[in-house]
C-alpha cells in the first residue's frame, strides 16, 4: 500500500528490490542531462547461444555504449516524461552519429534504481545487448512514477496515451530513423500492448513478456476474492520507487519538488483508495469500467505489429498471456508464444528461456527485431507459433494454436466421499457413486504450496530456495478434499483452460472454492499442475462469453459484478463452475490425476471484509448421479 504496507508485504517489497540488486545490471546505464551525455561504459559481453534453428546471431557493431539521462518528453497536457537513452559509443566515448531504430521501454519501477542497482529480475535481457548491435534504447518511467511527473494511475487511458507518444516521440529525434521496437516484463511489457493499440507512427514490432489480458480476472480478483498477496507488494513497489529524489533535481529544483508532490498525490489520491476500497466491497472489488480501461485484452484488436510473447505457468498471468497470444493470432498478427514452467520473477527475467531451443532471450529479440525493424531474415518460420513446457515430463511441445485441433474434452467426475486428513474419493470416467464431503475453512491452506510462491509474484523462492512445500503438496492437501483417479495405464497429456463443477451446499449459501489439479507420484508426492478459485455468490455464469470443447465447457466466464452476486438459499444445491487456470501437463503412467478442493488459497486470496464471514464456512461437495461434480480437461490422444 501507499505509506502503511502490512509487514510482510513491506517484507516482499524489500525482498524484490533486494533481488534486483543482487543481480547484473539489465537496464542501460545511467549518466547526465541531455545536453551533457555521460562517460562511454563498456558493458560485459553477454553469453551467445545459437540458436538450435540454424539462425546464429550476428556479432557486435560497437564495443562501447553512451548513455544520456532524464530526457524531457512532454505530453500533450504538458505533464513531462522522463527518459534515459543508450547508444553505442565511439572510441572516444560520444554517441555514433548514424540514426539508429530505438527499442523503447516504459517502466513504473524508477529506471534509475533499476539501472543503478541491477534488475535483471524486472528487466529481462540486458539492452546493452541490442545497443551494441546497432540500436539506440530509450527506457521511460511511466507517468507519475520514477522521475516522470504527473499522478500514476495504472494502465488508465491516459497512460496508454503516454505510451503511444513517447513511441512517437522516439521515432522523430534527430538521433532515430524512425523505426521503433518495444521490450520490458510485466507492467512493461503490458504498456507495449496499450502502445500498439495506438498504432503510433514507427512501431514496427514489440516483445512483451509476462504481460496481462483482463487483469482483474488475471490477478485482481481470482474468482471475486481479492488477491492480498501480489497486489499490495505490486503497489507498495511503485509507490517506494517513486519517492526517490530524481537525478535532476538539484539542476532542476523546480521540476524536482512537481515530480514529488505528484508522486504523493498519486499515492492518496490512487493506490490507497483503490486498495482500501476494494477490502471493504466497495466498487475496485467487482469487475467493471476500471478494470476494462486497465485490460490489453480490451484494446488488443487494434494491435496489428508482429508480437513475440513470454509467458510462465506458474506465473501471476499464467491465464492471460494465452489469450492475447490467441487474439493476437486469430486477427492474423506474427505473433509467437514460449511459455515455460516460471514464476513472474523468473518470466521476467527470461533466464531460462534458452531451455525452449532457440537461444538467449537477448538472442530472441535480436532476431525478432532484426526481421522486423532492419529488415534481416530471422528464419521465423522455425520457431513454431506456440513452444511450453509440458509438466510432468519436462519436454518442450511446439504446436501451431493453444487450443489445438488435436485435443478433446475428457470429463472427470467425483465419485463417493473424501474426508479431511488424507481420505481421498475417486475421479472416474464411469458412473459416479453418491456422496457428501465437508471442506472445512481451514485459514491456512494454501500456504504450503506453489500456489504461495506463485501469488508473491516468486519472491519467496527466491528468499526459500527448495522450499518443499513449493514442490510437494501432499501436506497441505491434508486441509481440503482429494478425488484420485486409479493410477493411470497410458498418459493423460492435457493443454489448455480446465473447468471443475462442483456441485455444492453452504449454510451460509457462499463461500470460496479452491481447487487444484495435480500429479500423484508412486511414491505419493504431489505435484500441484494448476489451480483455480470461485465464490460461490459469484457462480453466475455468462455462456456467451465462455469457452466449449466438444460441447463440454472448459473455461467458464463469470461477471464478477454486484449486480449478479448471489447467495445459495439456505440447504440448496447448485453448480459452481471454477475455472482452473490453463496449462500444458501430462499424468504419466503408475501416476494418478488428482483434484484437491480447499476453502482459503492463503497468502494469496482474501474475501473483502463485508463478505468474510459468510465465506468463513464450511462447504459441502456433492457427487454422484444427481449431483455430477466433474473437471473438464482438454486432452490430447
Amino acid at each position: 500500500m501507499n505509506v502503511r504496507l502490512p509487514r510482510p508485504a513491506a517484507a516482499l517489497v524489500t525482498a524484490v528490490l533486494a533481488a534486483a540488486v543482487a543481480v547484473p545490471a539489465s537496464s542501460p546505464a545511467l549518466a547526465v542531462p541531455d545536453a551533457a551525455p555521460a562517460a562511454a561504459t563498456p558493458t560485459a559481453p553477454m553469453a551467445t547461444q545459437a540458436a538450435a534453428t540454424g539462425w546464429t546471431p550476428r556479432p557486435e557493431q560497437y564495443a562501447k555504449t553512451v548513455t544520456t539521462r532524464d530526457l524531457a518528453i512532454r505530453m500533450d497536457d504538458g505533464v513531462i516524461l522522463r527518459g534515459d537513452l543508450t547508444r553505442p559509443a565511439t572510441a572516444d566515448g560520444k554517441p555514433v552519429a548514424a540514426r539508429l531504430p530505438v527499442i523503447v521501454t516504459i517502466t513504473a519501477y524508477n529506471k534509475t534504481l533499476l539501472s543503478a542497482g541491477g534488475g535483471a529480475v524486472l528487466s529481462g535481457a540486458d539492452p546493452a545487448y541490442l545497443v551494441k548491435r546497432g540500436y539506440a534504447q530509450l527506457t521511460v518511467d511511466a507517468r507519475g512514477t520514477g522521475s516522470s511527473q504527473g499522478q500514476w494511475a495504472a494502465f488508465s487511458a491516459r497512460e496508454g496515451k503516454d505510451a503511444g507518444a513517447i513511441v512517437e516521440w522516439a521515432a522523430t529525434r534527430s538521433w532515430s530513423n524512425g523505426k521503433v521496437g518495444m521490450t520490458g516484463a510485466s507492467y512493461m511489457g503490458i504498456s507495449q500492448l496499450f502502445a500498439a493499440a495506438r498504432q503510433p507512427r514507427g512501431l514496427k514490432a514489440i516483445f512483451p513478456q509476462v504481460p496481462a489480458a483482463d487483469v482483474y480476472r488475471d490477478v485482481v480478483a481470482s474468482g471475486g476474492q481479492i488477491d492480498v498477496g501480489f497486489i499490495p507488494l505490486w503497489l507498495g513497489l511503485v509507490t517506494a520507487t517513486g519517492v526517490f529524489p530524481p537525478a535532476y533535481g538539484l539542476q532542476e529544483p523546480e521540476a524536482g519538488f512537481k515530480m514529488a508532490t505528484d508522486h504523493l498525490m498519486g499515492g492518496l489520491g490512487f493506490t490507497l483508495p483503490l486498495a482500501v476500497q476494494a477490502l471493504l466491497g466497495g466498487d475496485p472489488a467487482y469487475d467493471g469500467p476500471f478494470y476494462r480501461e486497465r485490460s490489453p485484452i480490451s484494446v488488443i484488436d487494434k494491435v496489428k505489429v508482429p508480437t513475440f510473447l513470454v509467458g510462465g505457468e506458474h506465473d501471476l498471468f499464467q491465464r492471460g498471456t494465452p489469450l492475447d497470444f490467441e487474439r493476437l493470432q486469430r486477427n492474423g498478427v506474427p505473433v509467437k508464444l514460449i511459455l515455460g514452467p516460471w514464476d513472474h520473477l523468473q518470466g521476467s527475467s527470461g533466464a531460462e528461456v534458452p531451455k525452449a531451443g532457440y537461444g538467449t532471450l537477448a538472442e530472441l529479440q535480436l532476431r525478432w527485431f532484426d526481421h522486423y525493424i532492419k529488415g534481416r531474415d530471422g528464419q521465423l518460420d522455425k520457431i513454431a507459433p506456440l513452444t511450453y513446457y509440458e509438466q510432468g515430463s519436462g519436454r518442450w511441445v511446439k504446436r501451431d494454436r493453444w487450443i489445438a485441433s488435436d485435443l478433446s474434452a475428457r470429463q472427470y467426475k467425483l465419485s463417493g466421499t473424501s474426508s479431511v486428513g488424507g481420505t481421498s474419493g475417486r475421479l472416474a470416467t464411469g458412473t459416479p457413486a453418491a456422496g457428501t464431503s465437508i471442506v472445512p475453512p481451514v485459514p491456512v491452506t494454501g500456504l504450503c504450496t506453489r500456489s504461495a510462491n506463485q501469488w508473491t509474484a516468486g519472491v519467496p523462492s527466491l528468499l526459500l530456495k527448495d522450499f518443499p512445500c513449493f514442490t510437494n503438496n501432499r501436506f497441505n492437501d491434508l486441509g481440503g478434499l482429494t478425488f484420485d483417479t486409479a493410477p493411470v495405464s497410458t498418459p493423460v497429456r492435457f493443454q489448455g483452460p480446465i473447468n471443475a463443477r462442483l456441485y455444492v451446499s453452504t449454510p451460509t449459501g457462499d463461500g470460496m472454492l479452491s481447487v487444484a489439479v495435480e500429479d500423484v507420484a508412486p511414491d505419493g508426492s504431489v505435484s500441484r499442475i494448476t489451480g483455480g478459485w470461485q465464490v460461490v455468490s459469484h457462480r453466475t455464469l455468462d455462456t456467451t462469453r465462455s469457452r466449449y470443447l466438444d460441447g463440454k465447457l472448459i473455461q467458464p466466464w463469470h461477471p464478477f459484478t454486484k449486480a449478479t452476486q448471489k447467495n445459495l438459499a439456505s440447504g440448496q444445491v447448485a453448480p459452481v463452475d471454477v475455472e482452473v487456470f490453463p496449462t500444458g501437463a501430462v499424468v504419466q503412467p503408475g501416476h494418478r490425476l488428482r483434484v484437491a478442493v480447499q476453502a482459503f488459497d492463503v497468502p494469496h486470496l482474501l474475501s473483502p471484509l463485508t463478505s468474510l464471514l459468510g465465506q468463513l464456512v464450511p462447504l459441502t461437495v456433492h457427487t454422484g448421479p444427481s449431483y455430477p461434480s466433474s473437471v473438464t480437461l482438454p486432452v490430447r490422444p
